[in-house]
């Protein structure tokens, strides 16, 4: 019992409250499991939310020393080309040299082509 403020405040405790708590079920920890080359793996929530983001066909199973790693497919390099301006037999001529203001069409002026390797 104690007092505060002139009012009696006392404590009731709750009896059995920590063996209701022991007799109550553990809990199962849920698996998780993703498919990589037809294969199921069992995997962790934070492995299986990345999966689900990147897509199941990104990834591969690569040999570790201490059992297979599921490891993303490396992405391939975009290979971007550019016109580039090139003498041609049909082309342009331009407006003071500025290529933004093509002036006529004349016999080996210059015009944008895609370079072949």
């Amino acid at each position: 019992m104690s007092v505060a403020r002139g009012t009696i405040m006392t404590r009731s405790y709750m009896p059995g409250f920590f063996e209701a708590l022991d007799g109550l079920p553990e809990t199962k920890v849920k698996k998780h499991f993703v498919t990589i080359e037809g294969e199921q793996y069992q995997v962790d929530l934070e492995k299986k939310l990345e999966i689900m983001k990147n897509g199941e066909e990104n990834y591969f199973i690569e040999p570790a020393k201490f059992g297979p790693q599921i490891v993303l497919k490396p992405r391939p390099k975009a290979n971007m080309v550019y016109p580039v301006l090139m003498k041609s037999e049909k082309g342009y001529e331009f407006l003071d040299g500025d290529i933004h203001w093509p002036d006529r069409s004349i016999e080996g002026g210059l015009s944008w082509q895609i370079e072949r390797e």
